[in-house]
């Protein structure tokens, strides 16, 4: 199983998925500590589970990225595309978030990121059905992050 695993395009896709993470830290820093002392809802985790949850996702992402790019579909190309893209939309989400304070439109923008993930799952699911799979996780930290995000964006439209 394992000795036909192809290094150079794992280790770049790990590089890539975890880079976008690492990046979007670069341009908030003080994430964490905006984080502290916002309006937090019911249920809404501490502030250090954040990295050790999207690093793990950001795994999860690199290794069903890599699934997709060494498989033989056709289809592949299309699909590292949307790949791609819901990357950025990602990385873009903490600056609308963080950098401009616009927590209304960063939810907005998080609803965008749930559906370009649904579609990449589902598109990967169609080509390799482990790195569809892989992507479930992300989903639903997505649909929780939402909850938090609309929380703290209706608390302070209203204060």
């Amino acid at each position: 199983m394992f000795q036909n695993i192809k290094l150079k395009p794992l280790f770049i896709s790990l590089l890539l998925s975890l880079g976008t993470g690492a990046l979007s830290s670069l341009f908030t820093p003080d994430s964490r500590g905006q984080y502290s002392t916002l309006y937090k809802p019911p249920f809404a985790p501490p502030g250090w589970l954040f990295p050790v949850v999207w690093t793990i996702l950001f795994i999860l992402m690199g290794v069903a990225a890599y699934l997709i790019y060494v498989s033989d579909s056709t289809e592949k190309t299309e699909a590292l595309k949307l790949y791609l893209v819901q990357l950025f939309v990602n990385f873009s989400w903490s600056i609308i978030f963080f950098r401009w304070n616009a927590y209304f439109l960063a939810f907005t923008w998080l609803l965008l990121l749930l559906y370009l993930v649904y579609l990449t799952a589902k598109e990967f699911y169609e080509i390799n059905k482990i790195a569809g799979i892989l992507l479930i996780p992300y989903l639903v930290w997505l649909v929780y992050a939402g909850y938090i995000n609309l929380s703290i964006a209706l608390y302070y439209l209203g204060n």
